[in-house]
């Protein structure tokens, strides 16, 4: 993708619409973080995002399951897509506060569903939730959390 083609539909989409994007593949992630994590976009509509997860053997702690800290970088990136979703034009969120729940182990190489819901959008701060599931449809872990948006980004 050229760089125009990709400020093109960064000036054109919703934030909604580019998150949708990057989970096709039709634009480029702002990171690698969501790659390094194992995380794919499914569905972005204004309010609501479907991630699926799959965790590498490289986000294991000693014990053999998956970290803490990378169960709460997926529900912090949830959380801010799920912010993110609501904009005209799509805003990477800061993230205020994130407070999460562990509720069963998270295994490598298994994959979860993992549902972002913003509940109060707004200007200058937005409040959202996650839920990881497993492939049972169990509960793993929550969160819930405030960001605001980037004003480096900002339009």
């Amino acid at each position: 993708m050229s760089i125009d083609e990709a400020a093109d539909l960064w000036n054109t989409l919703s934030g909604a619409e580019l998150i949708h994007a990057m989970g096709q593949g039709r634009f480029p992630e702002l990171d690698e973080i969501g790659t390094h994590l194992g995380q794919r976009v499914i569905v972005a509509e204004p309010g609501r995002v479907e991630i699926t997860w799959t965790p590498g053997a490289h986000l294991c702690n000693p014990a053999g399951g998956v970290h803490g800290g990378y169960i709460a970088m997926i529900l912090d990136n949830t959380v801010c897509f799920a912010g993110a979703s609501t904009g005209k034009h799509f805003v990477p969120q800061l993230t205020l506060n994130l407070n999460v729940d562990y509720l069963r182990g998270v295994q490598a190489g298994e994959t979860y569903g993992v549902v972002g819901t913003c509940l109060k959008p707004g200007r200058t701060r937005l409040f959202s939730t996650a839920l990881i599931t497993d492939a049972q449809g169990r509960a793993v872990a929550q969160a819930s959390g405030s960001t605001v948006p980037n004003q480096a980004f900002a339009r």
